[in-house]
């Protein structure tokens, strides 16, 4: 039996994922004051940035097409799909319906559409789980149980540089907004079990703010000697090892690893944003 990792692009997948030859990005496409641009092998985080930054109209994501799924499950017997949690994104109904649409054209087979429940670094480590899971050559029922046992444990923290895409998107008034920015106020935010994001804490600078995430999970207690954690950074490599060296002073974790958003995790995080998860 073969098996296939599907996943859409805010999956913030690393070159050695791809290398291993399982793995399938489902593009989503970002749109910049009316400018759509494809998250796959071309996307240009810095020019995309500057757009960003430039830019005075929407600034938003749309889903892929279930078409775009359903070419992907043909690629081996069991295939895994990891989606941005279904309350932020069209992108895990879009699957559902891809393989729905794949099995009344070609017959029932193994797919199985993961919701994160989360996003970028949550994906990310739904992904590594499912690897390790699959290729150690447990059948695919199984795989599925476990891997959402596993989701159903897992934690994702952010801090945002600024809040204005967000804004943009509905998701904050002006004013929380604009008097968060004049402030240096920087929320730290959680993802909920439901998958949707509220807001944690928040402290004055963006090192106090990511000190302040990093106590949160240490007060929170959990054994994390066995446990991958994620970082995720925008454009800001520095944020990224600074948070990684706070949680090895402070923690025991299995394995530390920092990865840089992708497209769809750039357009929300912005410039020098971070998410972690575990």
């Amino acid at each position: 039996m073969s098996f296939h990792i599907v996943c859409d692009s805010c999956t913030d997948l690393t070159k050695e994922d791809f290398d291993r030859g399982c793995f399938t990005w489902i593009p989503l496409t970002l749109i910049v004051d009316g400018q759509e641009i494809l998250d796959d092998e071309t996307f240009d985080q810095a020019d995309f940035l500057k757009k960003v930054a430039e830019s005075t109209g929407e600034v938003k994501s749309a889903c892929p097409a279930p078409e775009q799924y359903m070419e992907a499950y043909d690629k081996a017997d069991d295939i895994y799909v990891v989606t941005l949690s279904a309350q932020l994104s069209g992108s895990y109904n879009s699957a559902v319906l891809g393989k729905n649409l794949y099995e009344e054209e070609k017959g029932k087979k193994n797919i199985y559409v993961f919701n994160s429940r989360g996003a970028s670094t949550t994906q990310f480590l739904i992904a590594q789980k499912i690897y390790e899971y699959a290729s150690g050559g447990m059948e695919f029922q199984e795989v599925v149980m476990k891997v959402e046992e596993y989701i159903s444990t897992q934690r994702t923290y952010f801090v945002l540089e600024t809040l204005e895409v967000l804004r943009r998107n509905g998701r904050l008034s002006g004013l929380t907004a604009t008097l968060a920015g004049a402030l240096n106020i920087k929320p730290v935010m959680e993802g909920t079990s439901e998958g949707t994001i509220q807001k944690l804490t928040q402290a004055r600078g963006m090192k106090k703010a990511l000190s302040r995430m990093v106590e949160y999970i240490v007060k929170e207690g959990r054994d994390l000697s066995r446990r991958m954690l994620a970082i995720a950074h925008c454009n800001c490599p520095k944020k990224a090892e600074f948070v990684k060296n706070l949680i090895e002073k402070s923690l025991d974790v299995g394995e530390i690893v920092i990865i840089e958003t992708k497209g769809v995790s750039s357009l929300y995080a912005c410039d020098g944003g971070v998410i972690l998860s575990y």
